[in-house]
């Protein structure tokens, strides 16, 4: 009897134990799966993948340089007697920018002159006495050594003569350098030496500095991988590049690629080029940084997503694609560069594929979506861990 209520006990533990098994454990379990049934669809904004071509382009930094830019120093001792223009003025070639004082050197100027003048009649006087004595030794009334000595008078006499016009010359020249005249065309900075100043010979004190402004260069750097493509397009023809300069509301301004320097920078791994623009309005300024942007073919058939569409993990880029029963998949791809708010995908995607470009916050592999049109974006808000 004892026995037949021990086991009654055992048996009604067992089925207590199951009855708590059903109702406790396998209805935990359903619960997330019920729930996950039951969640609303996440609503997402799509974009059909499209093969189109697209204009192979590099971006980069540039700076803007001038072209020719020249330091003038004085190549004279004196003193500034004039300045003809102005901080920040612009000058074409020729145009007169300081006067020095010349007076010194126009009196030597005078008295090289007069120096010729004496030597020239000395000359003559000496050319002369040797048209005199040439018959008289054909007779031997004089000596030979008297016409010799005459002959040699009149000979150094004219190396004396042509020794003072050289002078002249050289002072004629030096005279120029008191003018001080712009080299180029341009624009110039700021004018340090004023009037009443002394200036020396290649001094180390620069007058002022011109600035060629039109047309100007700019300079920036792509990585050494493009090289041969850009080579390629060279070969071609006119490579195109255009800039647009910060806060500018003027918009690009178009050029040409103009220089590839002849080596590859080891330290940086970049290989440096420069653009040559007209730059009639003057919006491009030397020192300024651009972005620049290089044009360097078209690319056919390339399979493009917008690129709000790509995200960025552990793993690389990635995409949700959204499958034909509307639900989300995520997708590693290749993106080979963005063009213009495009995203040019190597490998992950197909032509006509939809992806998301709004809404991958709440997204995981097989989310159910609701598509919306951009109007009707979600707000983004984190993802639901």
């Amino acid at each position: 009897m004892k026995r037949a209520i021990i086991a009654a006990v055992f048996l009604a533990i067992g089925v207590a134990c199951f009855v708590a098994y059903q109702t406790f454990v396998l209805k935990a379990a359903e619960a997330p799966a019920q729930q996950q049934r039951a969640q609303p669809a996440v609503p997402v904004v799509v974009a059909s993948v499209a093969r189109k071509s697209i204009p192979i382009r590099l971006d980069a930094i540039g700076n803007v340089q001038a072209i020719a830019t020249v330091a003038v120093k004085s190549r004279v001792d004196g003193e500034v007697a004039q300045v003809k223009v102005a901080d920040g003025q612009e000058v074409k070639s020729g145009d007169v920018l300081f006067v020095l004082d010349t007076r010194a050197i126009e009196a030597q100027l005078k008295q090289a002159q007069a120096n010729l003048a004496h030597d020239r009649a000395l000359l003559a006087n000496a050319q002369r006495d040797v048209d005199r004595l040439r018959p008289l030794i054909q007779k031997r009334d004089v000596s030979q050594q008297a016409f010799d000595l005459a002959t040699a008078t009149a000979a150094s006499l004219d190396a004396t003569v042509k020794a003072d016009e050289a002078a002249i010359q050289n002072l004629q020249v030096q005279i120029t350098y008191y003018t001080i005249r712009a080299p180029i065309d341009g624009r110039l900075g700021f004018v340090t030496l004023k009037a009443g100043n002394d200036v020396k010979a290649q001094d180390v004190i620069t007058m002022v500095t011109i600035n060629q402004m039109r047309p100007i260069y700019v300079s920036f750097a792509v990585p050494q991988r493009e090289l041969p493509a850009v080579r390629a397009a060279v070969a071609k023809g006119t490579v195109p590049v255009s800039v647009r300069v910060p806060n500018d509301p003027a918009g690009e301004i178009p050029g040409r690629l103009d220089f590839i320097d002849n080596q590859v920078d080891v330290a940086t791994g970049t290989i440096q080029l420069k653009a040559i623009f007209g730059n009639r309005d003057e919006r491009l300024w030397p020192g300024n940084f651009v972005n620049v942007q290089m044009t360097l073919g078209v690319q056919e058939d390339a399979i493009v997503v917008p690129a709000a569409a790509v995200q960025v993990g552990q793993n690389g880029s990635y995409v949700f694609v959204i499958k034909s029963d509307n639900t989300a998949e995520i997708r590693q791809v290749t993106v080979s560069r963005t063009v213009e708010g495009s995203a040019i995908v190597a490998k992950g995607l197909s032509e006509g594929e939809r992806v998301v470009t709004d809404g991958q916050l709440r997204l995981n592999n097989g989310t159910r979506v609701e598509i919306r049109t951009s109007a009707q974006a979600p707000a983004k808000t984190e993802r639901n861990s």
